[in-house]
């Protein structure tokens, strides 16, 4: 997927103002137990279907915080413009993040973006900070809220 490019000053101007959506993401058991295996995460809430359904007020199995927060990735680059200058855009990490309802198994999700700042960090590097929430469909609480940094290399001028 080619991602869409704007003008690095169109998108400085943007800041505040500035919001996208992501398309939904099923989060299936598949998506939890890879996840699981990768990670070393095999707790039962995410991994136990009948004991989750049993011992935990969820009703089933719930995806890892850490997975819904590292699928903030797919989301921003289907999502999100690229700087039209830049030579390649680098996860800077996270000033908040808050895991504020579980994601049950067979749950959809979807990104919602907003450009709070995006300025120069130092000569030909932009720092962009938006700040994030996590919907799950059907839910009115989302899954996460963050603060999520970034900092854009541009290239050549």
């Amino acid at each position: 997927m080619n991602r869409k490019t704007v003008p690095l000053a169109e998108l400085v101007a943007s800041a505040g103002s500035f919001e996208a959506t992501s398309s939904w993401i099923r989060i299936d058991q598949m998506m939890i137990d890879a996840f699981a295996e990768i990670t070393g995460d095999r707790q039962f809430i995410h991994v136990d279907r009948s004991r989750a359904a049993a011992e935990t007020p969820f009703g089933g199995t719930i995806a890892h915080g850490f997975l819904t927060m590292s699928l903030l990735s797919a989301m921003a680059y289907e999502a999100l413009p690229a700087p039209a200058e830049a030579a390649m855009s680098i996860n800077y990490g996270f000033d908040k993040v808050r895991f504020l309802s579980p994601v049950l198994a067979g749950s959809r999700v979807r990104g919602h973006f907003k450009l709070s700042e995006l300025s120069e960090r130092k000569p030909g590097e932009m720092l962009s900070r938006y700040s994030v929430t996590v919907e799950i469909e059907g839910s009115d609480k989302p899954a996460l809220a963050a603060e999520w940094l970034g900092v854009t290399v541009l290239g050549q001028q």
